[in-house]
């Protein structure tokens, strides 16, 4: 039996997306009584109501239960093995961790909404740059993400607004609402700062007389296709060949010590990209 070491080590690093967004709501968010979005939200507003009869990681799997019906259908049965299994892992322990701590880390509950977003952020971020998802408002955010450029932060910020105003219901508390959202905010730009950043591109314009070595090494290597260019150098009025590459911003220093080990008198201009879609990157979305 093959292992396939790529889907293992995003499982891995899905697990610890849910590690930390998990930890965020069981020292942070539910001792401190504050409910943000997303189906946590529902589960912590059902844990109150209940007296905290019924544990939030109960709540979380049974709603996602359902929800991850639709993500198998639109998003693939991929997309929806990574769900099933974040779910799993968010439902475990959501379950166990509030029993370890019973008290908010920081007393603070001003402080504890700030940490509280930012991780849960980072969390979901970290999750669903691997292609999974945290569930409830993630599977949405990430079936309308599927089809059009609308960063999912955004998407989920608007979703959990009634789930957080819902709040009042509970507590009878507009303090209360007023955490929820600074929460809601935080986590939203969170979870955009982590997906932006792991899909962050370079540009790198690279001239050279041993163009055809690097150009060999680029594409047999590194698996990047490279774009020849010719030039003429005003100064020097020599017709010159430049190479274009796009990579992930972390590949670059892989390039640059290629480059200087073929040729260390190499010309290189790097640049950041806002987006890069097609073959090798992001899927093109009308």
């Amino acid at each position: 039996m093959k292992i396939n070491y790529s889907e293992l080590k995003s499982l891995v690093i899905i697990t610890v997306g849910m590690a930390i967004y998990c930890f965020s709501w069981a020292a942070f968010l539910i001792p401190s009584g504050i409910i943000g979005g997303g189906v946590s939200g529902i589960g912590t507003l059902i844990y109150f109501a209940s007296a905290k009869a019924i544990p939030v990681g109960y709540s979380y799997f049974i709603i996602n239960a359902f929800l991850i019906l639709i993500a198998l259908k639109i998003l693939g049965s991929k997309f929806g093995v990574k769900t099933v299994f974040a779910i799993i892992v968010g439902s475990v322990l959501l379950s166990v961790l509030p029993k370890l701590i019973p008290e908010p880390l920081v007393n603070e509950k001003f402080m504890a909404a700030i940490i509280g977003g930012a991780l849960s952020g980072i969390g979901v971020g970290i999750t669903i740059s691997q292609g999974g998802s945290s569930g409830g408002t993630d599977i949405i955010a990430m079936i309308i993400n599927k089809y059009k450029n609308i960063s999912p932060g955004r998407i989920i910020l608007y979703l959990d607004i009634f789930i957080i105003a819902s709040s009042y219901i509970v507590f009878k508390d507009v303090p209360t609402i007023v955490y929820g959202y600074v929460v809601m905010s935080i986590t939203a730009y969170a979870i955009d700062m982590v997906i932006s950043g792991s899909k962050q591109s370079a540009q790198l314009f690279i001239i050279s007389t041993e163009f055809e070595k690097i150009a060999n090494e680029i594409t047999g290597t590194m698996n990047r296709g490279v774009s020849v260019m010719d030039a003429t150098g005003w100064y020097s009025k020599e017709n010159k060949k430049i190479l274009m590459v796009v990579v992930r911003k972390h590949e670059a220093p892989s390039i640059f010590k290629l480059v200087k080990q073929i040729d260390g008198n190499a010309f290189i201009s790097m640049g950041s990209v806002m987006g890069v879609y097609g073959l090798g990157f992001e899927e093109i979305r009308g």
